[in-house]
Parts: C-alpha cells; structure tokens; sequence
C-alpha cells in the first residue's frame, strides 16, 4: 500500500478533510498530522514537521495546505532534501514531480476548491521523476541549498 503524509494549518483543515478520504478511497494508507482545528496556528510549525518526515525518507510524498499553499512551500523548501511545489494547474502538478521531482506539494485552500484540489493530487501521484535532463537540474538545485 502507498504511504503519504498530509498536513494544514487551521486555513487548510476543510480541504485537507475532503483530500484525506479522497486519497484513504484510492487506497492510500494518509498519515494526517493536523490540524483539526480552526483556531490560528503557525503554518511553518506544520510544514517543517512533514517536510522532516520526507528528508528522514519516512514518506516518498506529502501534502500541505494552507491559504495559498505559498508559504507552505517557501518552509518546506528550507528542509535539506526537500523540493515542494505550490500546485494550482494541472500542468504544474504533472512537471512538479515529472521534472523537478517535488516530493511534496501544497495547495492553498483559499485558491483551490475541492474538486480541482482532487484532480491535481491525482494528476501529481500519477506521475513519476523522469530523469534525463532535468535530473543534472535537480542535482543543481540541491548543490545550490548550501550556497552561500
């Protein structure tokens, strides 16, 4: 069965509901690490903790989701080996992994509404790194996160 790790900030928490038994009806086994809530939470605290789990290689993918999904994808990206995609079309959810092989992408609840949320999920798991040149690309990327 196919792992996947999911977490929201209290903007995100609907959205993250609807993805979770979407993904739980396709088969997934969806680790879900909050929130539950509406109240105000600090969106950084739930991106570092799921972008730890993909570094640490406990998840090959993982989802975040907040009001535009940006600033969960500017912390996720601080995680050493860990590239996050803010989806919003269905081309970029198929290059985030295809090209650039994002392990994680995030959503912005405030954006996307469920049935495109869904679509866009699909398309990303349905795709997989493709290698060739953007391979040299992504090695780059990564050489570039200890640059000064």
């Amino acid at each position: 069965m196919n792992k996947i790790i999911i977490g929201a900030d209290n903007l995100g928490v609907e959205l993250k509901a609807v993805l979770r038994e979407h993904l739980k009806g396709k088969g997934w086994d969806v680790t879900d690490i909050g929130v539950d809530s509406t109240d105000p939470v600090d969106y950084p605290d739930i991106a570092i903790e799921l972008a730890r789990r993909i570094s640490r290689n406990e998840f090959e993918r993982g989802i975040l989701i907040c009001g535009t999904g940006a600033g969960m994808a500017i912390t996720a990206n601080k995680v050493a080996n860990v590239r996050a995609v803010t989806v919003t079309d269905p081309y970029t959810a198929e290059r985030a992994i295809a090209s650039n092989n994002a392990q994680v992408i995030t959503l912005g609840a405030l954006i996307t509404g469920p049935s495109l949320a869904k679509m866009l999920v699909d398309i990303w798991l349905a795709n997989q790194f493709q290698g060739g040149n953007s391979a040299r690309k992504v090695d780059k990327i990564e050489a570039a996160r200890f640059a000064v």
